[in-house]
């Protein structure tokens, strides 16, 4: 390479404003020393000149050199990277400690304990002289417990069965029967995609489907409901493939490092694989350790003891990894009966083809005696145009078969799963500035250095893996008990989602700018906890909901004893004034159901839920206002409408068009993990539950179950109204209320004389009902399901 007039050649060989330049070292080299040439001729001619071209001149070969990107490997130039040791004081942050079983406060109110989780909560009230609130009838209990495990509210003879069962054990009986229920895999399965930011879609313009998604979450329903272990469940979702390479559903479960928006344009691999990568690295992070570590992929962490080296040295763990969005996934036993089915399959298109050529040489043979020309010769339309009617009859269906067996080919279970490369261990570098075309220094997978206390060293091999082992040495690591991270932050996970907030507020960002624990001896107790109960998060569920901090009043609510209720209201006035925020839990949080809960509840309570699983997702009906913004092809609504009543979980998640009712009550960017959904108060809230045609729609459904369910007559079927929809039965004056309003409704749709096509009537609605009284009925269930009841759990 050459110099001209003091530019280097390659600066003039541009394209698509790219310098392109030999990654020789000679040549990265002239590259350094044209930068401090330009930078040096740009201050001469500025000081030495005043023409303004010149001046001009010389900014432009600079912005070339520092701002147009470099297709170019720098790793051999670049100085290393430095970072700042881990100090005592990094290591002195409370998330950073080694992990220590407190011992149990000693309180005043121990009576009021009912496990451990209690004498904690009790600490902190004592100090600051507070009481808890009274235990919360078993109405409520039997709601909250109902939506917090299983999404679902209670049917009416399930709280009959538990408020009338006088047995000691009757909530310990009724928990276990929630966790049981294959409902409680779907209710936390959704929290987990929310930190897992599953989607089933790429994202970004085009929003590619991903058409073997949803095996992940089924995945993670499963293990849920099969309880499995969390250190389990860890492993599977970072190392499946090099754990179980035989087993499908252990390598499904690696779709959690797939569950990121991906952008497919074969013009920028290099970028894309660059992106997918820090994404991976930076999901990992925050979803087990809690940690903030996508902030140090172009730069040392701003406030947390991570460096940008820390960053990339847990990307190197996913470095030798590829995805496959076309796996087979399915067991042995899958394979061979794949394999002998396309066997039979192509046995029987070969006999097809051979019986339409039969048929053909039948034809020709007639046609050559018919015309007496033995040479006769005819290509295959001119032949078929001269078939008899019962050839043709028997060619087009023998061309049928054959055409549906072609296109029905036996069906293999693929799935979206990560593998290991093949070959050489691929190297890993540090990026510069996170910028993918700016290689760094290379590096090595490591542990997290403020919290791998011990030194702990990657290990070269494990035993019983063929594979590099990098993942499954992570996830042995982020579960080991000398990681004061991991469970730490799981169990606050669990908090969460029980009382509304964690324990520590900022569940994904456990570093130096994220809130500090409220109960951090509570914290570190239950983190312990939960290795001693084998990782089973149904066990640590247990213990949460079983405690007294769980069982309390979210509202003052009169018990019937005027002494102990004037103490209660003593106590709750106080608890208001010293706690506002309840931080100390002297009371249990009121906290308002997700969008897919409401729905799941509106479709529940009028009997139309259906029990239908698994699968893709589901694509109900969109308003049409909606629907004509869409692109042809992206929302194509399910055939089958009994799938349109399918739990939400199992709606069809579309990064790019969010069902409406879910981003109204604050569904989740799925471009992102997401540790805590915003709960905002909007107007669209409530005209999404008022006016839409899904809420007109099950407000008609459950008309119909209180029309054929209830007495004929309008005070049986408030009452019904209340306790399906509310779980209790109405006060007397709500039964006056409602019946009012009832009568009033029916009247005015009378004297209104709309058309019976009009009404907003049940679509099955018994022939000895009149059409008045029964879109009465449906107003009032629109009103019901807009209760702030409704929508909230005490």
């Amino acid at each position: 390479m050459t110099d001209v007039g003091g530019v280097d050649e390659g600066v003039r060989r541009r394209r698509s404003s790219e310098i392109r330049i030999s990654k020789s070292e000679t040549n990265s080299k002239s590259k350094i020393r044209m930068f401090q040439q330009s930078e040096l001729s740009m201050t001469m001619l500025e000081t030495q000149r005043s023409g303004v071209t010149s001046t001009f001149v010389a900014r432009s070969l600079l912005t070339l050199v520092l701002v147009c990107p470099l297709n170019v490997s720098l790793a051999d130039n670049v100085e290393p990277a430095t970072e700042a040791p881990i100090t005592d004081e990094d290591r002195e942050h409370w998330a950073f400690r080694p992990l220590l079983r407190p011992e149990l406060p000693a309180v005043k109110q121990g009576a009021w304990a009912r496990n451990e989780v209690d004498r904690f909560i009790l600490a902190k009230l004592d100090k600051r002289e507070l009481a808890p609130a009274l235990e919360a009838d078993r109405v409520t209990l039997i709601r909250r417990l109902s939506f917090d495990l299983t999404g679902l509210p209670p049917a009416p003879a399930e709280v009959d069965a538990f408020v009338s069962d006088e047995s000691e054990n009757a909530y310990e009986e009724l928990v276990d029967r929630l966790l049981a229920s294959p409902e409680y895999g779907r209710r936390w399965g959704q929290h987990w995609l929310d930190l897992a930011r599953f989607a089933e879609t790429d994202g970004f313009e085009h929003d590619l489907l991903r058409p073997n998604a949803w095996r992940y979450r089924d995945w993670v329903i499963d293990a849920l409901n099969a309880d499995m272990p969390y250190d389990r469940f860890v492993l599977l979702q970072l190392a499946g493939d090099e754990v179980a390479p035989d087993d499908p559903a252990s390598t499904i479960a690696t779709g959690f490092l797939l569950c990121g928006p991906d952008m497919p344009d074969i013009n920028l691999q290099e970028e894309r694989r660059h992106n997918f990568l820090n994404d991976m690295a930076g999901t990992v992070g925050s979803a087990f350790l809690g940690l903030q570590f996508g902030c140090a992929q172009c730069h040392d962490h701003k406030y947390d003891p991570v460096s940008q080296l820390d960053f990339y040295r847990l990307r190197a763990f996913f470095e030798n990894t590829e995805p496959f969005k076309q796996q087979p996934v399915g067991s042995a036993a899958d394979l061979v009966k794949f394999e002998k089915a396309e066997q039979v399959r192509g046995r029987k298109i070969r006999e097809l083809a051979l019986a339409m050529k039969t048929i053909e040489a039948e034809a020709i043979k007639r046609l050559r005696e018919e015309t007496k020309d033995p040479k006769l010769q005819l290509d295959r339309k001119q032949l078929i145009a001269r078939f008899t009617a019962d050839e043709k009859r028997r060619y087009d269906k023998t061309s049928k078969e054959s055409d549906n067996l072609r296109k029905k080919k036996s069906p293999l279970p693929m799935g979206r799963v990560m593998r290991e490369k093949t070959g050489k261990l691929a190297s890993s570098y540090l990026w510069v500035r996170g910028e993918f075309r700016q290689r760094g220094q290379e590096v090595s997978p490591a542990f997290l250095r403020v919290v791998n206390h011990e030194g702990r060293a990657v290990p070269k091999t494990i035993p019983g893996v063929a594979t590099s082992g990098r993942r499954v040495a992570l996830a042995r690591w982020l579960t080991h008990p000398e990681n004061p991270l991991t469970t730490r932050v799981i169990v606050n996970r669990l908090w969460q989602h029980h009382f509304g907030m964690g324990l520590v507020g900022t569940a994904s960002d456990f570093g130096t700018v994220g809130d500090s624990p409220t109960h951090p001896a509570l914290l570190d107790w239950l983190a312990t906890e939960l290795p001693r109960r084998k990782w089973r998060l149904k066990a640590m569920h247990r213990l949460i909901v079983g405690s007294a901090t769980y069982r309390q009043q979210g509202r003052l609510v009169a018990t019937g004893n005027v002494e102990r209720d004037k103490q209660a209201a003593a106590n709750w006035k106080k608890n208001i004034s010293h706690d506002p925020e309840n931080r100390f839990l002297g009371r249990m949080p009121r906290r308002r159901l997700e969008g897919e809960a409401i729905r799941d509840a509106m479709l529940a309570v009028s009997d139309r839920l259906s029990d239908r699983t698994g699968g893709p997702g589901v694509r109900p009906p969109l308003p049409q206002e909606l629907l004509s913004t869409v692109h042809k092809g992206h929302w194509t609504v399910s055939p089958d409408e009994r799938d349109h009543r399918r739990r939400s979980i199992y709606l069809f998640v579309r990064r790019n068009l969010r069902y409406p009712m879910f981003d109204v009550f604050d569904r989740p960017d799925t471009n992102a993990s997401c540790p805590r959904r915003n709960q905002s108060t909007i107007a669209p809230q409530a005209l999404t539950l008022l006016n839409s045609e899904f809420s007109l729609n099950a407000a008609k459904d459950l008309a119909e179950y209180l029309l054929t369910h209830a007495d004929n007559e309008p005070a049986s079927q408030v009452d019904l109204c209340y306790r399906r929809v509310l779980g209790r039965a109405p006060s007397s004056e709500e039964r006056r209320m409602a019946l009012r309003f009832l009568k009033t409704s029916a009247n005015a749709l009378r004297s209104a004389k709309r058309p019976a096509s009009e009404l907003p009537v049940p679509k099955n609605l018994p022939a000895d009902r009149n059409v008045h009284d029964a879109a009465a009925l449906t107003g009032f269930c629109l009103a019901m399901f807009n209760l702030n009841e409704f929508v909230y759990v005490d």
